[in-house]
């Protein structure tokens, strides 16, 4: 039985590094302090094949901020030189990218089923869909909002008991492929829900008079090629006429305010915002439900890593939404409480000042659709592991997750009429 469990975790560390492997690839974290840092970084950019995490491209940097950002293995001495020449404080982040990536599975021998603590596959979370709707009969329904553009189906799950016309919540994970703890927490969530219901009077209450729609994986085929190919793919796996490159940033892909600002029009790029807005497979059928369900959606939240940080509207322009007050004074309850569990510190404020501006995400779209309550949750950590967060990380974040979302589901569920 053990010489079976070593193997099954040897062939998971190949199948990670079928593609890239990331062996020797560092994570740095720079200190830009103003325009002429913001110009060398550029420079650095064009001349070197740089994986920006945080933010997610060079065009986004500001003075006075930090930057994280991947470098392969053979281009680390022309890069570090280049950082030393011109005097740029920088930190190792990470020193071995493959070792780190390994290290997020802790567990030497994993299971073959779905587990909660642990990262899923696809197939797995697929399979988890249709297991637990078919053993909660009474909380939950799935159905197909949709196929990507590599055909897979797109699965949600509403999750509440039924009854008539209730007000809903609309949760999304997975946008980016890359940011696994995602896709975790939106299980995580579904767990909770049926588990604490009848047992537990917050739970119980939202779920008699809300309906929760939960989409656990929106770019799919993002998230199986970061299983099989490139544990660091962010964007869809869409092509498109006149380019080679691959892929459109799901969350730059919205009909709000598209392409404008944060965003690249160019295909190769990880921001790409696409031919047209809702040009994806993926943002059109998320974009075609809620529309659809408009009148019930009260509240719409979205599940991103890395930063710790709650962000609400607008990330395409500098200005303020009419209820600003409102949702920041929620905000900061929200990041108050998810605070209590274990120390974690978040920040909060609109996208635009808060990290970055950004056009054509999804938070800002539902909100301009008459969402009012609409939020974009960056989870752990602040950099430490950035996307390769240990699975170990995984309850205290989906814990600590979970009072920060029931705290605005309380808050929503009060403030309906």
């Amino acid at each position: 039985m053990l010489a079976l469990l070593v193997l099954g975790t040897a062939a998971l560390a190949s199948a990670h590094h079928s593609g890239e492997h990331f062996e020797g690839d560092k994570v740095y974290r720079v200190n830009v302090e103003d325009k002429n840092h913001i110009n060398l970084l550029h420079e650095l950019a064009s001349t070197n094949q740089i994986d920006f995490w945080k933010p997610d491209s060079v065009t986004l940097i500001k003075s006075h901020s930090t930057v994280d950002f991947r470098v392969k293995a053979e281009d680390i001495s022309t890069v570090e030189d280049f950082l030393e020449q011109n005097e740029l404080q920088y930190e190792v982040l990470i020193s071995n990218l493959r070792s780190m990536l390994e290290a997020q599975f802790d567990s030497q021998a994993r299971a073959t089923g779905h587990s909660y603590e642990k990262y899923n596959k696809w197939e797995t979370i697929e399979a988890w869909t249709q297991q637990v709707a078919k053993e909660n009969p009474d909380l939950i329904s799935r159905s197909a909002i949709g196929t990507t553009f590599e055909g897979r189906t797109m699965y949600l799950l509403k999750v509440g008991k039924a009854g008539q016309n209730k007000p809903a919540i609309f949760m999304d994970c997975g946008f980016h492929a890359r940011e696994w703890i995602s896709p975790a927490f939106c299980q995580w969530f579904v767990r909770e829900a049926v588990r604490t219901y009848g047992h537990e009077s917050h739970m119980t209450e939202f779920l008699n008079k809300l309906d929760f729609y939960i989409l656990p994986v929106l770019n799919i085929d993002g998230y199986v090629y970061t299983w099989n190919k490139n544990r660091m793919w962010r964007k869809t796996r869409s092509t498109h006429a006149g380019t080679n490159c691959i892929g459109t940033d799901p969350n730059r892909n919205f009909n709000a305010g598209w392409c404008t600002i944060g965003a690249s029009q160019k295909p190769c790029d990880e921001t790409y915002c696409g031919p047209a807005a809702e040009s994806e497979k993926e943002t059109k059928a998320l974009a075609n439900f809620i529309r659809k369900n408009l009148a019930s959606i009260k509240a719409y939240l979205t599940i991103h890593s890395y930063s710790q940080m709650l962000l609400y509207p607008y990330s395409y322009d500098y200005k303020l939404t009419e209820n600003n007050a409102e949702l920041n004074a929620l905000a900061k309850a929200t990041v108050k409480e998810l605070a209590t569990l274990y120390g974690t510190k978040y920040t909060y404020g609109p996208g635009a000042t808060t990290i970055y501006p950004a056009a054509g995400g999804s938070d800002d779209w539902a909100y301009d659709q008459g969402i009012k309550y609409s939020f974009t949750f960056e989870l752990r950590d602040k950099g430490r592991y950035g996307f390769a967060l240990p699975e170990s990380q995984i309850q205290p974040t989906c814990e600590e997750t979970m009072l920060a979302i029931k705290h605005i589901v309380s808050y929503v569920l009060e403030h309906l009429y």
